[in-house]
């Protein structure tokens, strides 16, 4: 057996601080295809999650070695975070330098300070919202799940949305209204709490 795997994360952090390179792999095996089931989540897209999560494991690399990584005991959230940040990041240039519009919704995940710089309490609870709210968007009829992930993930406006789809703008607005209603309405019924901190 190797003895890697029998060691904690924050103890194959340090080893990977002082140069054993296994160490870092054997993180790399532990969390790789949580990471990736991560990032797919949110962009639904094999090339671009294989694209980030590269991007994911460069910054921790980085980070790690440059001697900035805070031992929290929770690797996976930190990691994960990573994910969550350079995912927002693609979402922004994608939508050429924040132009991304959140017009006629109730909550701007985008641009809401309170995501910045918090306890790893509060990151690990986040984290939980943002999952809950991706696995609510497939518990949705088609037509709005198909409207929530255009407006939210790819970004189109409703006008955008309602030519790419063959129907009116009143009707994608409607299929938004009544996704986020049943959203609601099912997150109320599994006592699933949708703040985030």
């Amino acid at each position: 057996m190797d003895i890697l795997s029998l060691l904690t994360d924050e103890e194959l952090v340090k080893l990977y601080e002082c140069g054993d390179n296994k160490a870092f792999e054997e993180l790399l095996s532990r969390y790789h295809s949580k990471v990736f089931a991560y990032i797919f989540l949110f962009v639904r897209n094999r090339e671009l999650t294989e694209d980030i999560f590269q991007d994911t494991f460069i910054k921790a690399i980085m980070t790690i070695q440059q001697g900035k990584y805070v031992e929290s005991g929770k690797f996976l959230p930190w990691i994960n975070r990573i994910a969550h940040n350079l995912i927002i990041d693609y979402f922004r240039r994608e939508r050429n330098e924040n132009t991304f519009s959140f017009d006629n919704t109730e909550y701007d995940i985008m641009n809401d300070n309170r995501l910045a710089e918090k306890s790893i309490e509060d990151v690990i609870s986040n984290e939980q919202v943002l999952h809950d709210v991706a696995q609510l968007v497939h518990l949705l009829p088609d037509a709005q799940q198909h409207v929530v992930k255009m407006r939210f993930f790819e970004g189109l406006s409703f006008k955008e949305i309602a030519e790419k789809t063959g129907v009116s703008i009143n009707t994608a607005l409607g299929r938004m209204r009544y996704a986020l209603l049943n959203m609601r309405r099912i997150a109320s019924e599994c006592d699933i709490h949708l703040e985030l901190k």
